[in-house]
């Protein structure tokens, strides 16, 4: 039986090297995503972690990371939550384990959208490092984002063209690298006589370019005396926008707001710097498809094991936490997409 077709949903409590080094074999090069939210090394004691260690934190972290990169499937990718102290020790490290070739990128997170008045500065962002296992497969792999309803907007049937809504796009193209063929008037069907712009030529030769005249491809506008233009269909376009690196509270939640979702699931205020569900979701869009198999090695208020769960996705979560399975427990219950205790195996190590 493969490993998906088993549907795993585990919740691990116990220290997560050792946890990580004794489910290893069986989990090697299998999972496609993982996001992890360590304790960031700026000196404060949180309710569950201490993590004022400066001179150890980095290596410990470093330990961790080394293991769980080989959990990575080739096109898997790692997704870490860092602030400024320490991302650019984090950076070299990672750089070290993945290779610099296998940086994807810094997303920068607006996780405060309040003002601090009481530092010099108001720091309202985080971060977000991004590393593949390969680059060049998780690039192949990786999903864009749905479209905004402005984009679908541009799609219209003016002409009530049988194959549906369309756009028109451009048919001329920067002639830095053009043949003979692509430079040649042509007719529109008002007359009109088009020339390509000056440092310019038709993306097509005028064989091609008649043979989508003839397939109804080129839109000379309403009146037949436009600039020729190439019609895209809808029906045939792989709609998606590509992930920006700066994500905004309004759009990805913030800490405040992850507090709130926290409190609605019936827990109390033990978790200083949560994540929200929306920031969490959007990870996993860009680098899962349904029935993924995802990890999380510091999964604290277990948010990506609900955002898992709710995706269909597989999940595999640690904590050494007292609160962890109690706490995450409930949270999978009263979530979008309940699910119960019998359906989760829960290992102590």
């Amino acid at each position: 039986m493969s490993e998906k077709s088993k549907n795993i949903k585990k919740l691990i409590l116990g220290e997560n090297l050792s946890s990580l080094n004794v489910i290893y074999p069986k989990f090697k090069s299998k999972v496609k995503c993982i996001y992890i939210d360590p304790p960031y090394n700026n000196g404060e004691l949180y309710n569950h972690y201490d993590d004022r260690k400066s001179e150890k934190w980095i290596s410990e972290l470093e330990a961790r990371i080394k293991l769980m990169h080989k959990f990575l499937k080739d096109n898997g990718s790692m997704w870490i939550s860092i602030d400024d102290n320490e991302i650019h020790y984090l950076k070299v490290a990672l750089d070290d384990i993945f290779g610099r070739e296998n940086f994807v990128t810094t997303i920068v997170w607006q996780q405060r959208t309040t003002r601090e008045n009481r530092k010099t500065f108001s720091n309202n962002h985080e971060y977000i490092l991004v590393y593949a296992k390969n680059k060049k497969l998780f690039d192949r792999s990786a999903n864009k984002l749905k479209v905004s309803s402005d984009i679908l907007k541009r799609y219209k049937n003016p002409d009530s063209d049988q194959r549906g809504s369309w756009q028109s796009v451009s048919i001329n193209v920067q002639a830095g690298h053009a043949v003979k063929s692509q430079f040649y008037k042509i007719k529109s069907p008002s007359g009109k006589i088009f020339d390509p712009p000056r440092g310019r030529c038709w993306a097509y030769n005028e064989k091609k370019f008649k043979q989508l005249v003839k397939e109804k491809r080129i839109w000379f506008g309403l009146d037949g005396n436009s600039a020729p233009r190439f019609k895209k269909f809808l029906s045939e376009s792989k709609l998606g926008t590509t992930p920006e690196t700066i994500w905004f509270g309004a759009d990805v939640g913030t800490n405040d707001e992850a507090k709130k979702e926290i409190l609605n699931y019936g827990g109390s205020k033990v978790f200083e710097t949560p994540k929200p569900k929306k920031l969490i979701e959007k990870i996993f869009k860009i680098s899962t498809n349904k029935g993924d198999l995802v990890m999380d090695a510091y999964a604290g208020s277990g948010t990506s094991v609900v955002v898992a769960n709710e995706m269909n996705l597989q999940f595999i979560a640690i904590d050494k936490g007292k609160h962890f399975l109690k706490f995450v427990l409930k949270r999978l219950k009263k979530s979008k997409k309940p699910i119960l205790s019998k359906d989760i195996k829960i290992i102590k190590i």
